[in-house]
């Protein structure tokens, strides 16, 4: 396996430090120039990750999707692009869907993070030789399939709009994987109380299943208020 003719600059931007250094020291051992973005400070933002990463002029950014307290990373591709730095999504929640609107949004390829080390190293060293990481083709399909999709996530954020502020609080507690008696005990309300809520924000959704609902908001980008 031939490395680099240059010491190509690679950073990393993921909040898996186990992820982010064994993917590191494998492109390291082929003679890349690899920076890793600390987000272990609770005061990151990713306005200073964007900042951060582009104070390093890398030519490729290995970016996730989920970035824990600093956001959601799908938000740095469209920045990270145009700034004529070759995005590769490595991330653990891929769907077709997703995997769309990061083409869309300008990255060049989207990889599982489940996938081999040396497909993933494969990756990096086809952008570093300029040559497409995915097919005209296929990337086509999935950006035409996010552009049709688009009618149906208005509707879903138009349902969604017409949730409770608590309804919309119960909404984003099932989001985070609590369960209706731990939302009730912290609410200091009774579970059929909460449960209430959910065939209510069910009912409005136009769906029958709190993992329906789930999905629906996690399709469409929707947060629960804060504050």
């Amino acid at each position: 396996m031939s490395g680099p003719r240059a010491a190509v600059r690679v950073t990393i931007v993921d909040d898996h430090a186990l992820f982010g250094e064994s993917v590191a020291m494998t492109l390291e051992s082929e003679g890349y120039q690899v920076r890793r973005i600390d987000l272990s400070d609770l005061h990151t933002t990713l306005a200073s990750v964007l900042a951060s990463v582009l104070r390093g002029r890398p030519s490729v950014v290995l970016l996730d999707l989920e970035l824990g307290h600093v956001g959601d990373g799908m938000r740095l591709i469209a920045p990270l692009a145009s700034n004529g730095i070759t995005v590769i999504v490595v991330t653990g929640s891929v769907d077709h869907h997703w995997r769309g609107e990061c083409v869309r949004r300008g990255a060049k390829a989207v990889l599982a993070k489940t996938c081999p080390l040396d497909e993933m190293t494969a990756t990096v060293r086809r952008a570093r030789d300029g040559l497409p990481l995915m097919g005209r083709d296929e990337r086509n399909q999935l950006v035409a399939e996010v552009v049709n999709g688009h009618g149906e996530d208005d509707a879903i954020r138009a349902r969604l709009d017409q949730l409770t502020r608590r309804e919309m609080e119960v909404l984003g507690a099932l989001m985070g994987g609590v369960q209706v008696r731990e939302i009730a005990a912290q609410s200091v309300v009774s579970e059929a109380t909460v449960r209430t809520q959910v065939k209510s924000i069910l009912s409005k959704l136009e769906l029958s299943s709190q993992l329906a609902a789930v999905g629906a908001a996690y399709k469409v980008g929707w947060r629960p208020p804060t504050g």
